[in-house]
């Protein structure tokens, strides 16, 4: 089985918890995720099973959208409710008008730095496991884009908030860092992902929908097959000359590209022309590889061979 998964996570269980179970229900070992949920957030994942693992560049880099709670009057250590107090209790609350006017300083692209608890690695390790031994550890701020930071609804101390942020942003950190411009601290209390990249948590099945589904042998009517990933890139048919070639991960040249393709592949494209993917199929429909247009060569190079006619073992 190759293909996509959405995933409503329950709250919590861990990341690896789901992929855990998604294994456990499918009876495969390949089977990975496209983004970290933290345990007590809950929301829509990507879970990949077979070669559709391979595409965690594509996907792990899609903006996201999430809705949540923020607990104004204190920090946490976490910077979430499963954290410990790490200021002192504030009840000087702000009004909504300075409420709104923080939000607002927080869009667009600002520097972030991420929760000493949390996966990413420092030096190789993770920083939770600093964290944990209360070793200092002085992380250099990265760039991040937040598309908006929206208040849903205030009643003192709770924010009901929407934010759509792109890949690598930690909403922990933005409720700890609201809290901080607010001076009252903050911590996030509640997070549901709602959406990633095109993908809408409306679309996503819980745990017990996938083993139900597995149950009754109906679990390809869940599953996004590799022939529907990256619709954004262009699709070319191959003949059957080009299709060998590009098995075994030789270039393509627009006699190997079939007549019923429905993208036209004029070659040569100019030296300026930025980089072009596209999607590779035989003419049953099957998904080959991605591969991208060489200019200089006149032809496409396949640099990510999937070959799904062959079974995954």
């Amino acid at each position: 089985m190759d293909g996509l998964f959405l995933v409503n996570k329950p709250p919590r269980l861990t990341s690896h918890d789901v992929v855990q179970k998604v294994r456990k229900i499918l009876r495969i070992q390949k089977v990975g995720h496209f983004g970290t949920l933290d345990p007590m957030a809950t929301g829509l994942m990507i879970v990949a099973v077979g070669k559709a693992t391979r595409f965690f560049p594509y996907y792990s880099k899609l903006d996201k959208v999430y809705q949540g709670q923020i607990r104004l009057g204190f920090a946490t250590n976490t910077y979430d409710a499963d954290g410990t107090p790490s200021t002192v209790e504030c009840t000087n609350y702000p009004s909504e008008e300075a409420l709104l006017k923080n939000m607002a300083d927080f869009v667009g692209n600002i520097k972030q730095t991420p929760p000493l608890f949390s996966a990413k690695k420092f030096k190789g390790k993770p920083l939770y496991t600093l964290a944990r031994k209360n070793q200092e550890v002085k992380l250099t701020p990265i760039t991040i884009h937040i598309y908006y930071f929206r208040l849903v609804s205030y009643d003192a101390p709770f924010i009901d908030f929407q934010a759509a942020c792109s890949s690598g942003t930690y909403i922990r950190s933005l409720a700890h860092d609201l809290g901080q411009s607010l001076e009252c601290g903050a911590h996030l209390s509640q997070l549901e992902r709602i959406a990633i990249g095109g993908f809408n948590i409306q679309s996503s099945a819980t745990l017990e929908t996938l083993e139900k589904s597995a149950q009754e042998n109906k679990i390809e009517k869940l599953l996004i097959p590799l022939e529907s990933v990256l619709p954004e890139f262009p699709k070319v048919i191959l003949n059957d000359e080009g299709v060998i070639l590009v098995k075994n991960g030789n270039m393509v040249f627009s006699e190997h590209i079939h007549t019923d393709s429905p993208v036209s592949f004029n070659l040569p494209y100019s030296q300026t022309e930025p980089v072009k993917i596209c999607r590779l199929f035989n003419r049953d429909g099957k998904l080959l590889a991605l591969g991208k247009i060489q200019p200089e060569k006149n032809g496409l190079h396949p640099y990510l061979v999937i070959d799904s006619e062959k079974p995954e073992v």
